[in-house]
């Protein structure tokens, strides 16, 4: 079983984060600027088994597409011609606030929380999450 990659897909930045090779339980991996993101991952796929790629879509409290909505769906496109690996939805609304309360819980520094990055591939490893609870 290969492990499943959780991206936060930004127009600046996109986190990333990975479960364990078990599927079982996904942790922050990184934060890539957006343009170097598919050989990022291209990188990744060489060193480890991928099975998936689950990836964050915004949508407004009604179900509506965000700004950012296009922009991750053109990211997902890309995806499909680089990987051969299938691509999931997960919905993203509030990870970024969840992200920050989960720092804040967790005793991060004001400092460590105000670089955008880790709140990133926090808010990856949240959507990740949520997709691997969802198939249970």
């Amino acid at each position: 079983m290969g492990r499943l990659v959780g991206i936060d897909y930004g127009l600046k930045r996109v986190g990333i984060a990975v479960t364990d090779p078990l599927q079982i339980i996904a942790t922050p991996l990184e934060t890539i600027p957006t343009s170097q993101v598919i050989n990022y991952l291209k990188q990744y796929c060489q060193n480890e088994t991928v099975d998936a790629f689950v990836v964050g879509l915004p949508r407004k409290l009604d179900n509506s597409d965000t700004h950012a909505t296009q922009p991750a769906k053109t990211f997902a496109k890309q995806l499909k011609k680089q990987f051969t690996q299938p691509i999931y939805w997960e919905d993203e609304r509030f990870t970024s606030k969840m992200a920050l309360d989960a720092m804040i819980a967790g005793g991060t520094t004001k400092k460590y929380r105000r670089e955008k990055g880790n709140i990133d591939k926090v808010s990856a490893t949240i959507i990740l999450q949520s997709y691997l609870e969802s198939k249970v």
